[in-house]
């Protein structure tokens, strides 16, 4: 059994971690050689980056299970994937966290948002109702093999229903089992430390670009006492921006002379993915077949 869900539930006892959204399985190892204790599979990254759709549950659990699996077993640190709604109902809850598990995962959140979900900054969000979300987070509770693999509830309630409301709903959710607390779109720093004040598991603050949260610092959120802090996007739509003015360079020149500073370099590549490592291994391999003559 892997240790990610252990090592995860360390990084909840012991400060304040910046976790960044990684779009595939490369941008994972990235952010693992720039130190960062663990790393995010958002639904958003993974629908807009790897199927070009929008982020609104379009892909299936073997989809977006797979996906995140690569990361996880490309990286050494923690893994946290976003599950939307759960893919169905409390019973295909039960499957949605036996799957991620089994992908070598280390905890997952799930959202009290009816389907279609939406972002959590955009309008129109409509939510289920409280008790079929404390069925859902129950069954996720249950559903684990390993008791530390970390159950995280989200709640999209602040834009509907008020602070007031999502926080009613934050400790219903905490009562049916949640290890942490995920308050999604909130407003202001007053309504984080509002927050942390009233919710007595780890909490979870997504640090998203051009959303309706303000921009807040991980010391900022370490003050107020929150655990982990995500950027989902951020690489993301950085990346994003430097492949749309290459692409137009490329275009517009017919040459990627100018560009060659800019690049990650072929060594760097292959040093990332480990490239002399498996040649290693292949060689090994061979080995064993040039030995006893093969077959």
């Amino acid at each position: 059994m892997s240790c990610a869900p252990r090592v995860l539930r360390q990084l909840l006892t012991s400060g304040t971690h910046p976790v960044p959204g990684v779009f595939n399985a490369a941008v994972g190892l990235l952010a693992e050689e720039a130190g960062f204790p663990a790393v995010y599979v958002s639904g958003a990254g993974t629908a807009n980056g790897v199927a070009g759709y929008p982020d609104i549950g379009l892909l299936s659990l073997e989809e977006v299970v797979r996906h995140a699996r690569y990361t996880a077993e490309a990286v050494s640190v923690p893994v946290i994937a976003d599950a939307d709604t759960g893919f169905g109902e409390a019973l295909n809850v039960r499957r949605t966290v036996r799957e991620f598990e089994a992908a070598g995962i280390a905890g997952l959140h799930l959202e009290d948002q009816e389907n279609p979900k939406r972002c959590g900054h955009l309008e129109g969000k409509r939510l289920v109702p409280l008790a079929e979300m404390e069925r859902k987070v129950a069954a996720a509770v249950d559903a684990r093999r390993d008791a530390d693999f970390v159950i995280i509830a989200r709640t999209d309630a602040a834009a509907i229903e008020g602070a007031e409301g999502a926080l009613l709903r934050a400790r219903r959710y905490v009562a049916a089992g949640a290890d942490v607390v995920f308050p999604e779109g909130l407003t202001s720093r007053e309504e984080f430390a509002l927050f942390a004040r009233e919710i007595p598991v780890p909490l979870l603050a997504n640090m998203t670009e051009f959303g309706r949260t303000p921009y807040l610092s991980v010391q900022e959120f370490a003050d107020l006492g929150y655990r982990l802090v995500l950027f989902p996007m951020t690489a993301f739509r950085v990346a994003m921006g430097a492949v749309r003015e290459t692409l137009r360079h490329l275009r517009e020149t017919g040459t990627q002379r100018e560009l060659l500073e800019r690049m990650q370099t072929r060594r760097e590549l292959y040093d990332l993915v480990r490239y002399a490592d498996y040649a290693k291994l292949d060689e090994k391999i061979a080995g064993y077949g040039g030995r006893d003559g093969g077959v």
